[in-house]
C-alpha cells in the first residue's frame, strides 16, 4: 500500500519540495545544496501523503495550499533529522543510507540548512496560494508552528535527552514520544483537514485523536526495529537507542508488550475514524502500514 501512495503523491511531494528550493536565490550555494541534501535524499514521506490523503478526504487533495502545506511539514521533518543527527544531538554518522547532512558538508553548514528549512517552511505555508481565506492560511502555520516547537517536537527531543541513561514510568515516556514524533504527525494529519474550507470542528477532532494514536504508534514500531532491523534494512544505524541508553517501549515494556501497545493504538486509530462520514478506507491503511511498517 505504501507503494501505491508513494506513486500517486511522491512526484507531487518532490515537485513541491523542488519548486520550494527553485525560488531560493544564489545567495548561498553550499548551503542550498546542503539543504537539498537533507531535503531530498529519499524517506518514507509519511508526513507529507498524510497531509494529502486527509484533505483528499474532502476532495481538497490537489490544491495548492494542500501543495504547500505537504512541503512545509516536510521541511521540517528534514530540518529535524539534520539537526537530530549532529555530533550533540544523536551523533550519527548515516540517514537513509546515505552520510548525514554534517558528515556530508561540516557541521556548521548542517545547523544553518536545518535553520533555512525552518523558516522555508513558513514561508510557504504565509505565500500558499488557492482559495484558503488568511485566517486559515493562520491556522497552518500556527499548526505547524506549535508541533514544531517548545510544545511538540523540540520540548519532546528535550525530554528524550534529559532522560538519556535514566528509567522513566510509562506516563513520561508516553509524553516524550507524543511530543518528539507524535505531535508532527498529528499536526500532518490536522493540516490536511485545514486545506479544506469546509472541514467541521467535530471532523477535526476526530482526525486528531485518530493521529494521535498512529503518532504514537509511530514511534513504538520505531523503538521495535532500532532491535529488530538491521542498519541496511534501516538506513541509519541499528541499535543506536540502546547504545545512547534512551528510552524506548521495548525497554520499558519488552518486546512483546511493546507489540501489543501498537496494536492498541492501531484500533484506538481506527475506533477514531469510525463516526466519519468520509471514506476513511486510506487512513485506516496508513494506521495499518504504521504498525506493520519494517523500516
Amino acid at each position: 500500500m505504501i507503494s501505491q501512495w508513494q506513486q500517486q503523491y511522491g512526484e507531487r511531494i518532490d515537485a513541491a519540495l523542488q519548486q520550494a528550493l527553485a525560488r531560493l536565490a544564489p545567495l548561498s550555494p553550499g548551503l542550498r545544496d546542503a539543504m537539498e541534501y537533507g531535503l531530498t535524499q529519499g524517506g518514507k514521506r509519511v508526513r507529507p501523503m498524510l497531509v494529502y490523503v486527509t484533505a483528499g478526504l474532502t476532495g481538497n487533495a490537489d490544491s495548492a495550499a494542500t501543495d504547500a502545506a505537504a512541503a512545509a511539514i516536510e521541511c521540517i521533518h528534514a530540518y529535524s533529522l539534520i539537526h537530530d543527527d549532529l555530533p550533540a544531538m544523536d551523533d550519527d554518522d548515516l540517514r537513509r543510507g546515505r552520510p548525514t547532512v554534517h558528515k556530508a558538508f561540516d557541521e556548521a553548514t548542517a545547523i544553518l540548512a536545518g535553520d533555512a528549512l525552518q523558516t522555508l517552511a513558513f514561508e510557504l505555508l504565509s505565500d500558499a496560494a488557492g482559495s484558503l481565506p488568511a485566517e486559515r492560511k493562520l491556522q497552518l502555520v500556527r499548526e505547524l508552528a506549535f508541533a514544531s516547537g517548545y510544545g511538540g517536537m523540540c520540548g519532546g527531543q528535550a525530554l528524550d535527552i534529559y532522560h538519556e541513561g535514566r528509567q522513566v514510568e510509562a506516563a513520561t515516556l508516553e509524553t516524550i514520544h507524543r511530543h518528539k514524533t507524535g505531535a508532527l504527525i498529528r499536526a500532518a494529519v490536522r493540516m490536511g483537514a485545514l486545506c479544506s474550507p469546509t472541514i467541521q470542528t467535530t471532523e477535526l477532532a476526530a482526525l486528531s485523536r485518530y493521529a494521535e494514536a498512529i503518532g504514537l504508534a509511530f514511534q513504538v514500531q520505531d523503538d521495535i526495529l532500532d532491535i529488530t532491523a538491521s542498519t541496511e534494512t534501516l538506513g541509519k544505524t541499528q541499535g543506536k537507542d540502546l547504545e545512547q541508553q534512551k528510552s524506548t517501549y521495548p525497554a520499558l515494556l519488552g518486546l512483546h508488550g511493546a507489540r501489543e501497545l501498537a496494536d492498541r493504538l492501531h484500533q484506538d486509530a481506527l475506533a477514531a475514524l469510525s463516526g466519519l462520514s468520509y471514506n476513511t478506507d486510506t487512513l485506516e491503511a496508513f494506521a495499518h502500514y504504521i504498525v506493520q511498517r519494517e523500516y
